[in-house]
């Protein structure tokens, strides 16, 4: 079956919500998803976009998707591109999906003149860590992801 990667399109909006649901289940976070398909749609489509994506049709269907945004770094005085989700769906699996997902981010990485193209894996999702290992990626081990958010958000906006 062939498969094609495009750009996503406000069309592709449940589907993209219905792949954000499944992967939150894979990372055992399924009630974790707070989005909806008006808020994903501003995010993606809206005038003030601050994320792209990206879909993977395999025989029509939306079977992946990867969201993206660009970062910045002081240190290579570039932006950069930050993959924050990439997912296949399970029995789509082991046809290069992600493989190819992978490729066109680093196409648009480099057509976009980026200096790094990051993202984060969770420790425990050895699958995914020796995938992104194969095609050439290394953990940033040195580092810890730190994040505020919810009442800690509100608490430190207000000292």
């Amino acid at each position: 079956m062939s498969v094609v990667i495009r750009p996503a399109e406000s069309g592709d909006i449940d589907d993209i919500l219905r792949l954000v649901k499944a992967l939150a289940a894979y990372e055992r976070e399924a009630d974790a998803v707070k989005a909806d398909t008006a808020m994903l749609r501003a995010a993606l489509f809206g005038p003030d976009a601050t994320a792209e994506a990206l879909i993977a049709e395999a025989g029509g269907r939306a079977v992946g998707f990867a969201v993206w945004f660009h970062n910045f770094s002081t240190w290579t005085g570039k932006r950069g591109l930050y993959l924050e989700d990439l997912f296949v769906e399970p029995e789509a699996r082991g046809q290069g999906i992600g493989k190819a997902l992978l490729i066109r981010l680093a196409q648009i990485a480099l057509e976009r003149d980026c200096g790094r193209f990051e993202w984060a894996v969770l420790d425990w999702n050895a699958p995914s860590i020796a995938f992104y290992r194969a095609l050439g990626a290394k953990p940033m081990d040195e580092w810890t992801v730190m994040r505020v958010e919810d009442d800690a958000l509100k608490a430190l906006a207000a000292r």
